[in-house]
């Protein structure tokens, strides 16, 4: 049963995050239009892409797509939580009180 579980988390967090990239990227493409009237660089390493503009587009899609895949796996993992009555596989509850680390380590 467990392997089941295991089995249905890893292709429900990769579907959630390849969606969550592919709606993050539809959305990044639009408004690099509306912002600057060009088509974002297809690929930002070519030369003949101007500097600044390879350098905006990596930082600003990076770091887009990157929140995007976080949320959807939050969100993916709330839902089998939910659904389930338990943490997925291999995700456990962070605890990030203060005091804790150091209680951890006596």
């Amino acid at each position: 049963m467990a392997s089941d579980s295991s089995k249905f988390w890893s292709v429900f967090s990769l579907a959630s995050a390849l969606l969550g990239a592919a709606v993050a990227k539809k959305t990044l493409n639009t408004s690099w239009r509306a912002a600057t009237g060009k088509n974002p660089p297809g690929n930002p390493a070519d030369p003949d892409v101007d500097l600044w503009e390879a350098v905006a587009w990596a930082a600003v899609s990076g770091t887009v797509i990157a929140i995007a895949r976080m949320f959807a796996a939050r969100k993916a993992a709330d839902y089998y939580t939910r659904s389930t009555g338990h943490l997925p596989p291999d995700l456990r509850k962070d605890d990030q009180a203060a005091g804790s680390a150091e209680a951890a380590k006596t």
